[in-house]
């Protein structure tokens, strides 16, 4: 049985002042043993935070990104060594907003993910399609050239530490949300296409899940989580939403 995950994604996001506040709130409803895991990826200059704060419990950090060079002169990127030496657990990688605003390629996105996962990380791979691919019926298209050209680079070896997430870009921050049954559609395609491996990758949803639509997500057959943007940032609904991923007892 595939564990749960669900992971904060913070954005650019955060002070010192409320970081403090929403991951202590954060760990102090998220007590014990539980089935589902949990993590949050913080900016990289307060991962040192989290690691402070967060090491030694049951709760994971990690980044929003990495570079594929492992040193050198790119100034403002960040190796997957430094992510390590913090003892960060996951790395997102192919975020929409990166492809969006900073011209990442998919190609570009499945080198990072290998640098991450060789390094010990675990990466978040994202994957997802526009309002305009979707309403073109593109979706399945679109998204299957992504893992495709993750499939070029990384062996199934390597596949099968990493966590896929499916986030339509049409529902990132917009308050709208597919469906349960859209979003099983597409996360059963996804596992369709991970080859031998598919059975050990957990799939995650991302596009302004919430607590109130945690569990009708959670219920599907290939949905194994969650990537939360805004409400990962709200204690309670974080932790509501982790809840919800629990198994029904």
């Amino acid at each position: 049985m595939r564990r749960s995950l669900v992971v904060g994604n913070w954005k650019m996001n955060g002070s010192l002042e409320s970081n403090k506040t929403l991951l202590s709130d954060v760990l102090q409803h998220w007590q014990g043993v539980h089935h589902a895991e949990v993590a949050v990826c913080v900016p990289s200059i307060y991962i040192a935070q989290a690691a402070d704060m967060l090491g030694n419990t049951n709760i994971g950090y990690g980044a929003q990104d990495c570079s594929v060079h492992t040193s050198g002169a790119y100034t403002g990127e960040t190796s997957v060594s430094m992510l390590t030496d913090l003892e960060c657990g996951y790395v997102i990688v192919g975020h929409s907003e990166r492809r969006q605003y900073h011209g990442e390629t998919n190609q570009i996105v499945a080198e990072k993910a290998l640098a991450a996962q060789q390094a010990g990380l675990i990466p978040i791979v994202c994957v997802g399609e526009t309002l305009q691919q979707r309403e073109a019926g593109q979706t399945l298209a679109e998204i299957g050239s992504q893992l495709d050209a993750l499939r070029r680079v990384v062996d199934d070896t390597a596949l099968a530490s990493m966590v896929i997430a499916y986030e339509p870009v049409w529902a990132i921050g917009t308050g709208l949300s597919a469906s349960p049954e859209q979003a099983q559609d597409v996360h059963s395609f996804i596992r369709s296409k991970l080859g031998s491996v598919a059975e050990s990758i957990r799939l995650l949803y991302g596009g302004s899940v919430k607590p109130g639509n945690a569990e009708s997500l959670f219920v599907q057959a290939d949905i194994d989580g969650a990537l939360v943007g805004g409400a990962a940032l709200v204690a309670d609904d974080f932790i509501g939403i982790a809840r919800a991923a629990e198994p029904a007892t």
